[in-house]
């Protein structure tokens, strides 16, 4: 048989487990590795290109949730899909999955049918991260025309990710949270302003307030967004990260109590992932330095965030991101930007 490029570590301290896992997997054609702890996966992932890790939850020194945190730490050239194999079906618990990272699980005592299954659902989704890092690409290609924004991007990728987290810990929109949202709005937060491509430098970098006929361009980055990811829409219209992209671009300026734009959108007619994209750029945008206003204190920004519920943005939302004011600002913290500099005419 001939052997996948596809290279998956099976991580279980029980002997028998692990041999099955190795056996069913080997016997699709995977390249597989096998590791008794948590610690010993970790150095084997940080050491060797891993493609998909799994590992059963409960072991000792380095349990499988500890191992998926410290695997989403590294700083690998390519992400690494982590399925936990698991008897905890609870709310909390698969949450508390979520939250470090996991893509999926599997239930103990595993089916070979379903790990099949599962397996190529995560190839199929690990393949997405060279499409990805081209998303991102073109997105930090917009953004490099104001040199003041800095590490933007990466801070709202990060703000998404964990207010969304956190919703899925609440129980909110359980009808629309789930791994795949988390893994989308981290992917498509960055073309929020992609649009921005399009407007006039003396606009777009004016080291002052706009007029209001200024801000009425600036206001069409929405639209032009929305209208270049639509074009790509309607060749490709039933990919999902598309649609997201769509949704964030076009309506991250609308407003809960619906005095926003470009729509004049409210309440929950917004889209979701726009409702949260909203409360993670402007946050960023208050607690960042620009030539024509100086960076808020983090608790002044999050109090204007906070008197905003239910007029500038969803309650619920709110209600969340209050709750992790302190990963906010380690985040922001950890992608922090350089004084802001303009050249000299």
């Amino acid at each position: 048989m001939r052997v996948s490029p596809i290279h998956i570590l099976a991580v279980d301290d029980d002997a028998t487990s692990r041999m099955m896992l190795q056996g069913s997997l080997e016997a699709q054609g995977y390249r597989v590795t096998t590791a008794e702890n948590g610690i010993e996966a970790y150095e084997i992932a940080s050491s060797e290109k891993i493609n998909l890790i799994i590992s059963d939850w409960n072991m000792p020194e380095m349990d499988g949730i500890k191992l998926c945190r410290a695997v989403r730490k590294l700083h690998s050239d390519h992400y690494i899909y982590f399925i936990l194999l698991t008897s905890r079906n609870s709310k909390k618990e698969i949450v508390s999955g979520l939250e470090a990272g996991a893509d999926d699980y599997i239930a103990k005592p595993f089916d070979p049918a379903e790990l099949s299954t599962r397996v190529k659902v995560g190839i199929r989704t690990s393949a997405l991260d060279t499409r990805d890092a081209a998303i991102f690409a073109l997105a930090k290609l917009a953004e490099s025309r104001d040199p003041e924004t800095g590490a933007h991007l990466e801070r709202v990728q990060n703000y998404s990710r964990l207010l969304t987290i956190r919703l899925a810990e609440f129980g909110l929109y359980s009808d629309e949270v789930n791994s795949e949202f988390v893994r989308l709005i981290y992917s498509t937060s960055p073309l929020h302003d992609i649009g921005k491509v399009a407007i006039p430098d003396s606009i777009l970098l004016k080291p002052g307030h706009l007029t209001d006929e200024e801000f009425n361009i600036m206001k069409t980055h929405t639209t032009i967004g929305a209208e270049t990811l639509a074009a790509v829409l309607e060749k490709y219209s039933q990919v999902p990260y598309l649609k997201m992209a769509h949704e964030i671009a076009l309506h991250h300026h609308e407003r809960w109590d619906g005095s926003g734009y470009p729509h004049g959108l409210c309440e929950e007619n917004i889209p979701l992932s726009a409702r949260i994209m909203a409360v993670a750029d402007v946050y960023d945008a208050l607690v960042s330095k620009r030539v024509y206003k100086n960076a808020m204190e983090h608790n002044v920004a999050t109090s204007i965030i906070s008197d905003g519920s239910g007029k500038h943005f969803d309650p619920k939302i709110v209600e969340a991101f209050m709750t992790l004011t302190d990963d906010v600002q380690d985040i922001r913290m950890q992608y922090d930007d350089p004084e802001p500099q303009r050249l000299a005419a």
